[in-house]
């Protein structure tokens, strides 16, 4: 068995895995992220603990421990370069981890986790297998050969960065345009609101009141009720997801696109615009196509993954 452990910035999800990718027994516990990294990693050792007792394993039954971090890593020395929202920057998380509990530790970023994830439940007989995760930002991770791109120093598939709108809207990351500047779901609350307050006549605006928020889910539940400002932002956001998809297929042409995260639960809503959208516009449109489905794991596919990227 693996440990499989997805450091988000609210809460710490842990797995107890098979050598199959299967969770035998999950728990989580919250992250504190304002706290000392060296506390985060003490948690994430005692949870790991508890996954064992509650198992009624022996700790000689597991060969690895996973960590999926939100940012860079350098996966080789299993330490943390950079994190955006958790303070834990040139940290030797592996080093720190085994001073509780005394396992081999892989570091990973959290996308190429769940890419690793996604791959093994479900296109784990494809040669090339890409994951776009559609959240907060939007998140890419490559599987070429049954093994992640990492690119020479663990960088590698930062595709919500590459320019959609050169100098469009701004990005966390400092550049203007970005593919997460239009694709990621932090930008289609941005283009709800901005619907709404250009059509206060829409089902939106009364939908916001009742549930006392706006979320990704607003514009995509009003347009199936026929409200027409959301059914164009609906169109307006799809072509941005779909936009960056032929890119991806155009640059990698690889057997399966999966698209996860919280929206990609709209399923056939969202995916099937963008199919349709780029077989009008892929380079290669007489070649065989590439697979566009959505993820099937939702929140268990960065605990899998990273268990599977200690499964070396």
């Amino acid at each position: 068995m693996y440990i499989g452990i997805d450091l988000g910035g609210t809460n710490i999800a842990a797995g107890l895995v098979s050598d199959e990718g299967k969770i035998i027994l999950k728990d989580s516990v919250p992250t504190g992220r304002e706290r000392d990294a060296h506390e985060i990693v003490r948690d994430m050792a005692e949870l790991s603990k508890k996954l064992i007792a509650d198992h009624g394993a022996d700790i000689s039954e597991i060969r690895g421990v996973g960590v999926g971090c939100p940012g860079a890593v350098d996966y080789s020395a299993g330490t943390v370069v950079h994190l955006t929202n958790i303070k834990m920057d040139n940290f030797d998380l592996a080093a720190e981890f085994q001073k509780t509990l005394d396992l081999p530790v892989y570091v990973e970023n959290d996308a190429n986790c769940a890419a690793l994830g996604e791959y093994v439940a479900n296109g784990n007989s494809a040669e090339s297998f890409v994951f776009v995760t559609l959240g907060t930002g939007v998140g890419c991770g490559i599987v070429l050969g049954g093994k992640l791109f990492r690119g020479f120093n663990g960088a590698a598939s930062e595709a919500g960065h590459m320019t959609l709108i050169m100098d469009g809207e701004p990005c966390n990351c400092g550049k203007c345009g970005c593919w997460e500047a239009y694709a990621s779901v932090t930008a289609l609350i941005r283009q709800t609101k901005a619907a709404m307050e250009a059509h206060p006549e829409s089902l939106m605006n009364k939908d916001a009141e009742e549930r006392g928020k706006i979320s990704g889910r607003t514009a995509f539940e009003c347009a199936r009720a026929g409200d027409e400002a959301a059914a164009e932002v609906v169109r307006m956001y799809t072509r941005y997801v779909a936009e960056g998809i032929v890119s991806l297929e155009n640059i990698l042409q690889p057997e399966i696109i999966s698209v996860g995260g919280g929206i990609s639960r709209e399923g056939e809503y969202l995916l099937g615009p963008v199919r349709e959208y780029i077989e009008k516009v892929r380079f290669n449109r007489y070649m065989k196509k590439t697979e566009i489905v959505t993820a099937s794991l939702h929140n268990d596919a960065g605990i899998i993954g990273a268990a599977m990227a200690a499964r070396v």
